[in-house]
């Protein structure tokens, strides 16, 4: 399923959500004029490699928990990262204004490396990527837009079929693929994807969004 886009506009310009994109695609392209061995040692230095946080250290250790959320191994793997962004992130942005929902970003970034370390404590593949911190926004938007349309495609073979899915079912399916994903990885199936990275920031998402908002309507 790919979603194309939500049915609820934004009532604000989404100025943090569009920074953010912003950021990441600069991020992209300084990253890929280094060369593979320059890669290598910004990975080295900004990636999230669990084997390496230091837990008597945390506040040095947090450091790539936050930086390895601005870092994407591809073009694919950062266009749908930055879509997943712009879909979501404008609505939960118009919720909790640019300042706070910059910092829920963030903090979603933290619980989603903190759950893929808790996971992977001994790992030493570096692990880098936006969708931990997405992933926070869209627990957020599950609870706040739950009724939400999410204008989806689902490939029938070679038929693209649209449909309107509401955002629960649309989110809901996604967080169990997800949970799906790393339970297999857990029983010794080989995993590219950080799936409970995705988890953890989906679940603070839903429980820490409140923290966040201005108004305390839910749609």
């Amino acid at each position: 399923m790919i979603p194309l886009r939500d049915r609820t506009p934004s009532q604000h310009l989404p100025v943090m959500t569009v920074t953010l994109i912003a950021i990441n695609i600069f991020i992209f392209y300084q990253l890929n004029i280094q060369g593979a061995l320059g890669i290598d040692e910004i990975y080295e230095k900004y990636a999230l490699i669990p084997g390496q946080f230091d837990f008597f250290h945390p506040f040095i250790s947090i450091t790539p928990l936050i930086t390895s959320a601005f870092l994407h191994g591809n073009l694919i793997h950062l266009i749908s990262n930055m879509w997943a962004l712009w879909l979501f992130g404008d609505n939960v942005e118009d919720r909790m204004g640019a300042i706070n929902f910059l910092l829920f970003y963030l903090i979603s970034a933290v619980a989603a490396g903190i759950a893929h370390i808790y996971v992977n404590p001994g790992s030493l593949i570096p692990t880098v990527g936006a969708s931990g911190a997405i992933a926070g926004v869209m627990g957020a938007y599950f609870i706040l837009y739950p009724r939400a349309k999410i204008l989806t495609l689902i490939p029938i073979f070679i038929i693209p079929w649209f449909v309107d899915i509401p955002a629960f079912v649309y989110l809901g399916f996604w967080l169990v693929i997800q949970v799906m994903g790393g339970t297999a990885a857990l029983a010794g199936g080989a995993a590219q994807i950080a799936f409970w990275a995705h988890v953890g920031g989906f679940v603070a998402g839903m429980l820490l969004h409140r923290l966040f908002l201005q108004d305390r309507i839910t749609a």
